[in-house]
This record gives structure tokens, sequence and C-alpha cells, in this order.
């Protein structure tokens, strides 16, 4: 796996994601790679300094700039280890298929202190090279796992006490509604939404109130602005 740019390689190092070799730009002052270069040397990683094609073929046209990390496979975390604490918060992704919708999830995840992020085998987008680089490393620090169906988690989250609300342009408004206690949000594609059946097994839906002419929100944008609503009502 490739963590291109400069943020997804400085927070693989300080991961657990296992980095086997860190390539940087050579000759470039203006790089600040030190922070970097430490911390391979201070995991006994190590960091080759190559020509600016070597980079601009391994990342295919991405902006790298100046940084490519190459790790093992991103390693999912067993759906098990997400029950860490009593008071959950959540993510469930159903059908985002955009990986740099996934990579902004993530970030937004990681920055509200969610405790993980589930998405299905099929119908969404997996953890890549680019989610990576969208996510400004954050898929380093958040647990994600990834399972065969969407709908017997949400079973099993309910029969453990967990709330399940669907993100649906029909239910209560988010503000209003009560996003304390264990819970977990589903967020739907944006072309679809959430699936009919995944929103009946819910146990009911929140919405973000809209002024504009236009009846959605990008997805990420929608999880984000609700995952800060559920940090400002915990306190």
């Amino acid at each position: 796996m490739l963590l291109i740019g400069r943020n997804a390689v400085y927070e693989a190092l300080r991961s657990v994601v296992t980095v086997e070799k860190v390539l940087i730009l050579k000759d470039a002052p203006n790089l600040n790679a030190k922070p970097i270069a430490d911390l391979c040397r201070e995991k006994k990683i190590p960091v080759q300094y190559v020509d600016r094609r070597v980079l601009d073929k391994l990342s295919a046209g991405e902006n790298h700039r100046g940084f490519i990390g190459i790790a093992t496979d991103y390693g999912y975390c067993d759906y098990e280890e997400l029950f860490t604490k009593d008071d959950l918060m959540l993510l469930l992704l159903d059908g985002i298929e955009d990986p740099h919708n996934l990579g902004a999830i993530i970030r937004s995840a990681e920055c509200a202190g969610a405790d993980g992020i589930i998405i299905p085998r099929r119908r969404c987008c997996g953890v890549t090279d680019t989610v990576i680089k969208v996510s400004c490393g954050a898929a380093s620090h958040v647990k994600i796992a990834k399972v065969n169906n969407l709908n017997d988690v949400i079973r099993d989250l309910k029969d453990r006490n967990v709330r399940v609300l669907a993100a649906d342009m029909d239910g209560e408004n988010v503000f209003d509604a009560d996003l304390t206690g264990p819970l977990a949000l589903v967020i739907g594609s944006e072309g679809n939404g959430v699936h009919s059946l995944t929103r009946k097994l819910c146990d009911g839906a929140v919405s973000l109130p809209q002024k504009g002419k236009i009846n959605s929100l990008n997805a990420s944008v929608a999880a984000g602005i609700m995952l800060y609503e559920c940090v400002r009502q915990r306190g």
C-alpha cells in the first residue's frame, strides 16, 4: 500500500501501521523532512531520497508533496474491537463508494473522537491509498471494521443497547434529537441515501435543516456536522 503525501506518511509512522520504507524527494530543503526522517530513524525504517520522477511515477499523478511511504496493506480491525467503552459513538457507512468521501469521513470521525467506523464488504469503497491520503493520515488512527452484512450489524448493535439512527432527509432535526448515550449513525450515499431496509431497521432517523435550493449535502459534510453535534451534546 502506498501512503501518498506528507501527512499520510507522518500519521502512519505515528500509528501502528507497518511502514516498510519511506521515499523522500532529494535536494528539496523546504520539505521539512526532518520530523519524518527522525521518526523513521527511531523506528528503524529505511529512508530513500529519490528524484521527483520516481515519486511522480509511483503516485500516478497524485500530489505526493515530496513524500511516499510503502506500507503493508491496511489492517481492518475486528468488529468486536470496537466495543471498548459504554458511551460508544460509531459510524456505519451504507453505500459510500467515492474514496474521497470516505477519506473525508474518516478524517472527521478521527477529529470528533468517534470510536470506530463500520463498512460493508460490498457496495462500499475500501481503505485505499487515495482514502488514506484524503484522510490526511487519520485512517491510521481510527478503528475501521469491514463486515459482511450491515443490516446484521444493526440488529446486533440494538441487542447491545446501542441506538442506531439513519441520516435521512425525512428524519428529526439533528439539533433537536437526543444524541447522547451509546449511538451509531448510519450515513448513506449521496445518490441513494440509506437503503430502505437498512433505514427500517434503525431506531429512527435524523436530518440536517436545509435552507438552500438543493435537497442534499455531501455525505462527508453531513457526517461531520452530525458527529460534532454528538460531541456538543456529550459535553
